[in-house]
C-alpha cells in the first residue's frame, strides 16, 4: 500500500505564504505524477497544480504566478509553495499521486487526507 501524508497547512494573513509538503511512502517503484487539489466548503475538489515525471507542470489559472509546485524524487515528496495568498485560497488541500508499486505494473492513484489552509485577517 501507498500512503500520502500532507503537512504545512495553517492560518495565514492575506498576502502571506505557506509551503505544503506531501510525502509518499510504502510500496513504491516509481511515481509518474504528483499534484495538489483544493476543496472549499460547498465546492467540488479541483486541481491546483501538478508535476509529472520529467518535471512538466500544470497550474490552475487562479494560482499562476503565485504558487509553485516542485518534487524531490529521492524523497518521493512534492511541495507547493503558496505566495500572495488570498482569502479565496481558503480550502482543504489534498495531495494526489499516480504510483507504480512494482516494475511492469500499471499506475494507481492515491490521495492524502488533506491539510487545511485558511487565509484570513
Amino acid at each position: 500500500q501507498v500512503q500520502l501524508v500532507e503537512s504545512g497547512g495553517g492560518l495565514v494573513q492575506p498576502g502571506g505564504s505557506l509551503r505544503l509538503s506531501c510525502a509518499a511512502s510504502g510500496s513504491i517503484f516509481s511515481i509518474y505524477a504528483m499534484g495538489w487539489y483544493c476543496q472549499a466548503p460547498g465546492k467540488q475538489r479541483e486541481l491546483v497544480a501538478s508535476i509529472r515525471w520529467g518535471d512538466s507542470t500544470y497550474y490552475a489559472d487562479s494560482v499562476k504566478g503565485r504558487f509553485t509546485i516542485s518534487r524531490d524524487n529521492a524523497k518521493n515528496t512534492t511541495y507547493l509553495q503558496m505566495n500572495s495568498l488570498k482569502p479565496e485560497d481558503t480550502a482543504v488541500y489534498y495531495c494526489n499521486a499516480d504510483v507504480v508499486v512494482r516494475k511492469g505494473d500499471i499506475d494507481y492513484n492515491y490521495w492524502g487526507r488533506g491539510t487545511q489552509v485558511t487565509v484570513s485577517s
